[in-house]
This record gives C-alpha cells, structure tokens and sequence, in this order.
C-alpha cells in the first residue's frame, strides 16, 4: 500500500467523525434560526443591547441577525474555529504519527526519499481538509435554500468556504512545520493547538477592543472576518498575500526540518 493511502484510511475515521461533527453543527445552528427569524428585528435590538465584548464572543457585531446571511456570518467564526481545529490537529500528527507510534520502520523500508514522504503525507492531509470543506459547503447551501427566504446565499458561502479553506491551509501547515521542526512528536499537535487558541482569543479580543485593532496581522481569523467576505470589501489583498506567505514559509520549514531530522525507532 502506498503512503497516501496508508494515510487516507489512517485518518478515515477521523474525518468521517469531523464531518459529522460540521453537519450536526450547522444544523443544528441553522433550526435556531428557524426559531428566531420570525421576530429578527427583536433579536438585533437584543444583541445591540448587549456589552460590546458579549458581542464579540457571540460574534453578532455587524451582523443583521433578521437574514440569514447575517446570522450565517455570526457562526461562521465557529465553522472556521472547528474547521482549523481539525486542520491543525491533523498536520501535526500526520507529521510525526510515525515517531510518536514507534512504526518509523516502516518508512525506513520503503524505497522512498523523504521528500516523497512528506509530500504523499501532504497531499493526504489536503485531501482530508477538502473533503471536510466540501461537506460544509453543501449542507450550507443545502440548509440555506431551505430557510433562506429567497435570500441569494450562494456566493456568499462560497466567499466565507474560500476563506476558511485558505485557514485551513494556514493551519494545517502550522502543524505540519511544528511536527517537523519539534524533538517531541507526542507534543507537536499540543503546541499546534496553543498556538491556534491564542490566534482565537485574540481576534475575539481586538473585537472587544478597537485599540488593538493593528494586532489583527498575528491572528489569521481576522484576514477572513465574515463581515468583510459577506460585504463589498470581500478578500483583502494585503491578507491573501500574507496567508500566501505565511503557507510558504511552513510548507518550506515541514520539507526543510523533516528531510534533515533523524526519525526514532
């Protein structure tokens, strides 16, 4: 069996589970919106009357909650978190699964350069990330024709699915360079996370305060803010050419540390 299949049915389980996990999710969002668009306006005085900060958190702020393509933008921030959760996770130990499982021998036997390893390591993890996109992007459509009112949605869960597969991306390969760069394998998708978490905290905080607004270039939620992607504002140039190079300087570091480092037994 070659490497990127040995992959896909590693890690099969695993995204049928995320996968599940995204629809439930959206369902399940999409049935309180049900509930509450008969009185949307309400629900916009409600979370105007709200601290700044609760909103934040909730992520309601710029958002007319009597459409569905606001209340869509509201959740969406959560979309990304558990899409990026996933893609981080996942990086970090398609990585160093080998090392942390003590099965590196089965690398070794292989007549393979490392360069091939990681890039069928790669392309399995991309595929996985796909996979779990695509599947939030048709139960999105499919959910909004049902409850959208006649409301066009379409390319605006488009827009917010090419923003969260570009996070995705950012976030897997932070795990993958994590994983080749670390002596500790059982540890690599740990800092993954703490990193990832961070990013998150951060971008509800500069919500929360508008002062620390020139922080939003450390935490990759803000280069893809559903307001910005639903309005005419749309991808900014300045953060897709960041999210670019941010992608290539990982990408650079997972080949770079993992053809040079020794593999343990």
């Amino acid at each position: 069996m070659n490497i990127f299949m040995r992959e896909m049915k590693a890690h099969r389980k695993s995204l049928i589970f995320w996968c599940v996990g995204m629809i439930v999710m959206i369902i399940s969002q999409m049935s309180k919106y049900t509930a509450t668009s008969g009185d949307g306006q309400s629900l916009n005085t409600l979370m105007a009357s709200m601290p700044k900060s609760l909103q934040a958190i909730i992520g309601s702020v710029s958002f007319d909650l009597s459409k569905l393509s606001g209340y869509y933008g509201m959740i969406f921030i959560y979309l990304a978190l558990i899409a990026t959760i996933h893609a981080a996770m996942l990086g970090a130990d398609i990585i160093s699964k080998e090392e942390r499982d003590k099965t590196s021998e089965f690398l070794f036997v292989k007549p393979v350069s490392r360069n091939k390893v990681v890039t069928a390591k790669l392309s399995a993890a991309f595929v996985n990330i796909i996979i779990l996109n695509i599947v939030t992007l048709i139960t999105s459509i499919g959910l909004a024709g049902k409850y959208s009112k006649g409301e066009p949605l379409t390319s605006v869960i488009v827009n917010l699915m090419l923003g969260m597969f570009v996070l995705q991306l950012i976030f897997m390969f932070l795990g993958t360079g994590i994983a080749a760069v670390s002596n500790n394998p059982k540890g690599a998708s740990s800092l993954a996370m703490g990193i990832l978490l961070t990013t998150f905290i951060l971008y509800n905080a500069i919500g929360m305060n508008s002062h620390l607004e020139v922080l939003k270039y450390l935490t990759p939620y803000k280069y893809f803010d559903a307001k910005n992607l639903i309005s005419s504002v749309g991808f900014e140039p300045v953060f897709m050419i960041l999210s670019a190079l941010i992608i290539l300087v990982l990408f650079t570091v997972t080949y770079v540390f993992y053809r040079r480092r020794d593999l343990e037994v």
